[in-house]
């Protein structure tokens, strides 16, 4: 936000420079972006008025003037301006005058003679000053402009326009008014405000208002004014305010506006009263509904945009920009001004889903003082009657008080204030400082215990806790008056390994290969609906999202990585391998939504980078490969299993869910390959873990044993099984039957073809078998494998092959 420092000072004007005041205000917490002069360098230009114009004798574009500057005699001057005239005041160039240049040396201006005839110096345009042009032609300034004044002097070019950053919980400083409290604050001195009287009754005149949105505009004020003399010109001191503001002239109706928002921080806006059918109805925008806006663009309203309308449709767009059919022009005599209070959810992400950003949306997302609408309605109203002859008619307020913001106290102790700074601030001190900011304060005794109740002035709705007033004091006792001490910190020898553990498995899948990305939380609700499943539940929307293609919450963290390979595949990187951790949301509402943290994989391409040798595409069993490496190695693979997984958008055929003792504790497969047609991606293979139940085996101790030195004894075991029975069921089978000896066991061989029955396949199986106190004896080893045969014949129906 650009402001005039003259303007500030206007309000407050403590006794230091324009650096010394910037430098306040970023040790404030209100960072000055830039400093930025109102004009270059230059001296030697005063005001003079034109008492004479002659023609050139020699030049049909040219003209002889004299010029009155208060000297001795007036200066001749010879002047090619096309609106040069008896009478006119303008700045003056006079001889040895330094004018601006692009290049920053300057431009001295010396007695000379043009065609013939001695010029004694320059009657200068705008452009000449490093102002502005706005006719061709030289500046004319007032008929009242003192001459032989400096016109840096005269038109405040020596000021300053401070651009300042304000951060999204300071929307009470986007105004001068808010700008300077601080630096009252700051300085210890009062801020002196311009007289704001209530104006209404002049005339007969009041505009009826019906508000069907109680929550979205709880207080809502307009205000006819009538008669208004519009070939009165936005005064100077106005203009003056706004260009140096960063703020365009349009005409003096909008301009008062505009004034009033700079000024105060109140969005208004200004209706042509003539063009207005029947009452202003405050309701949310019907599906469907269009408005042409104030910048020729007409929009489509989907139903949760709120809109001011009259009985013949939408009028505004509310707290984000106006419309044309009510628009006030150079013509309008008569308006009706609005002033509201919008609650700040009912303008949030509305000005950006129709690509608008207006100075009204700005600060009404921000918040907006819910005290402020009447006050800035009357100065507006003072205004336009002081300036030109406006007659205000009767104001009419439609509010409902209990949907106000609440004013809640803030209770804080006082020993709390120096446990967060870390040096004692006195109690008085830290009161005054508070009250400074007209924060309420009442001391207080709760258990012996110094408290003091706060309760915070309507624009600061961003003080919630003590912490938000521990750090006004701060901020105010001035970060430079807190010395450096280290505190004194209670050792807690607890450790959250977490983020080690995390740290580890992140260098396992980089080990694999895979790349780390990081991306937001939030993902394109067309992804989302991609990457549907009934078990994922409905997509949790984003009151105000920072763009039109991350307005939800991720339900999975695919719904950032395949952006990242669309990303890669488009610039043509056939291999992809990416992996991410961080939190998935499920759930449509804020009560109810559960944050997992979570890794994510996803890969595309084939097994290896491309080389001389063979090379083939990646598959399930490469994947899950990649998935068993994060678990630890201490983990027992007896506890771990795998089933098949329903996921609406897995490869049915070619994905499973990981279960650790029976939890479900993630998924991996191929993405089905109708989602990936949709996405216009390739076959990609997915997975995503709960973070927790792998990080909690992580830390898991482990008995340590001594390896027997005894020997192992391996027998296989060929079996005919129906084909329909998985490898897991056999293995659990044969895990349990085998008893303690049994140490190990493997698959090693699967075959189903022209030897085999219909239906049926042959399976083999390695079993180790060991005693850690004695060697095994073939009766022992005997006795085991048959009751393992036995549980696989009758729990399977399964057959010994017979070769």
């Amino acid at each position: 936000m650009k402001i005039s420092e003259q303007w500030l000072r206007e309000w407050v004007n403590p006794n230091n420079d324009t650096q010394a005041l910037a430098d306040q205000l970023t040790m404030a917490g209100l960072e000055i972006d830039d400093i930025e002069a109102v004009a270059a360098e230059f001296s030697g230009v005063v005001v003079g008025e034109v008492i004479s114009v002659e023609p050139h004798p020699d030049a049909d574009k040219l003209r002889v003037t004299q010029v009155n500057i208060n000297a001795d005699a007036p200066l001749q001057i010879v002047c090619g301006a096309p609106n040069v005239k008896v009478g006119m005041r303008a700045p003056v160039a006079t001889i040895g005058a330094k004018l601006p240049t692009e290049d920053g040396k300057g431009f001295k201006i010396k007695k000379s003679k043009l065609r013939g005839v001695e010029s004694q110096g320059m009657l200068c345009g705008a452009s000449e000053i490093d102002l502005p042009d706005v006719v061709d032609g030289l500046l004319e300034l007032p008929e009242d402009a003192p001459i032989g004044v400096d016109i840096r002097e005269y038109l405040g070019l020596d000021n300053k326009v401070l651009d300042i950053s304000i951060t999204p919980n300071r929307g009470d400083c986007f105004s001068v008014r808010g700008i300077a409290r601080e630096i009252g604050v700051i300085n210890g001195l009062p801020v002196t405000a311009p007289e704001i009287s209530e104006q209404q009754g002049e005339v007969e005149a009041t505009q009826a208002v019906t508000i069907d949105a109680v929550e979205a505009c709880p207080r809502y004020l307009v205000q006819p004014v009538l008669d208004i003399d519009r070939s009165i010109e936005t005064p100077d001191w106005m203009q003056k305010a706004l260009l140096q503001s960063g703020q365009r002239l349009h005409n003096f109706l909008v301009d008062v506006t505009n004034y009033v928002l700079l000024e105060l921080g109140q969005p208004l806006h200004a209706f042509d009263a003539d063009k207005l059918v029947g009452s202003i109805q405050v309701r949310l925008a019907k599906e469907g509904e269009t408005l042409e806006l104030l910048n020729e663009q007409t929009i489509t309203f989907k139903g949760d945009e709120l809109v001011i309308a009259d009985d013949e449709g939408a009028l505004a767009l509310a707290g984000i920009m106006g419309g044309m059919r009510s628009s006030v022009t150079d013509s309008t005599t008569n308006i009706v001004l609005e002033s509201a209070f919008f609650d700040q959810l009912a303008i949030a992400g509305r000005a950006r889903r129709f690509g608008l950003h207006t100075d009204a949306s700005q600060r009404f997302e921000r918040g907006v003082d819910f005290e402020l609408p009447r006050q800035a309605l009357n100065r507006a109203v003072n205004l336009i009657s002081s300036v030109a002859s406006g007659k205000a008619g009767n104001i009419t307020v439609v509010e409902n008080l209990d949907k106000l913001p609440k004013r809640a106290a803030v209770k804080l102790p006082l020993h709390k204030v120096s446990e967060v700074i870390g040096i004692e601030i006195e109690k008085q001190r830290i009161i005054e400082i508070l009250t400074k900011l007209e924060i309420e304060v009442e001391e207080q005794q709760q258990d012996g215990v110094t408290v003091l109740s706060c309760l915070p002035p309507s624009h600061r709705f961003d003080i919630e806790i003590k912490e938000d007033l521990i750090e006004e004091i701060a901020r105010i006792y001035g970060y430079d008056n807190i010395p450096s001490i280290l505190p004194n910190l209670g050792v807690d020898m607890r450790y959250d390994d977490s983020a080690d553990l995390t740290h580890r498995l992140k260098l396992a899948m980089v080990d694999a290969g895979y790349m780390e990305a990081i991306s937001f939380s939030f993902s394109d609700e067309k992804m989302e609906k991609a990457l549907d499943d009934a078990k994922l539940g409905n997509v949790l929307a984003l009151a105000n999202p920072i763009s039109a293609d991350l307005a939800v919450m991720r339900r999975t963290l695919l719904s950032s990585l395949i952006p990242c390979v669309q990303y890669n595949l488009n610039r043509q990187q056939p291999r992809v391998r990416f992996f991410e951790t961080g939190l998935s949301f499920v759930g449509a509402i804020i009560d109810e939504l559960v944050q997992t943290p979570s890794l994510a994989i996803v890969a595309t391409g084939e097994i290896n980078p491309e080389q001389a040798h063979s090379n083939r595409a990646m598959d399930f069993f490469d994947l899950k490969r990649d998935v068993e490496q994060l678990l630890p190695a201490t983990l027992e693979e007896s506890r771990i299993s795998y089933q098949r997984s329903e996921m609406a958008f897995l490869h049915p055929g070619q994905s499973a869910e990981l279960l650790i003792d029976g939890e479900v504790v993630g998924w991996l497969g191929q993405l089905h390959p109708t989602v990936a047609q949709k996405l216009d991606i390739p076959t990609t293979w997915v997975a995503q873990l709960a973070l927790a139940p792998i990080l909690e085996e992580a830390r898991a101790t482990q008995n340590i044993v001594s390896p027997s030195k005894f020997p192992q004894v391996r027998r296989d075991i060929a079996l005919l099984v129906d084909a329909e029975i998985p490898r897991q069921a056999l293995s659990q089978t044969i895990r349990e039957a085998g008893g303690e000896l049994l140490q190990q066991h493997w698959l090693f061989d699967v075959y189903q073809g022209e030897h085999t029955p219909e239906g049926v396949r042959s399976v083999a199986f390695a079993l180790i078998w060991q005693d850690a106190t004695q060697t095994l004896s073939d009766e022992v080893v005997n006795q085991a494998m048959q009751r393992v045969i036995d549980a696989l014949q009758s729990q399977h129906g399964a057959q010994l092959r017979d070769s």
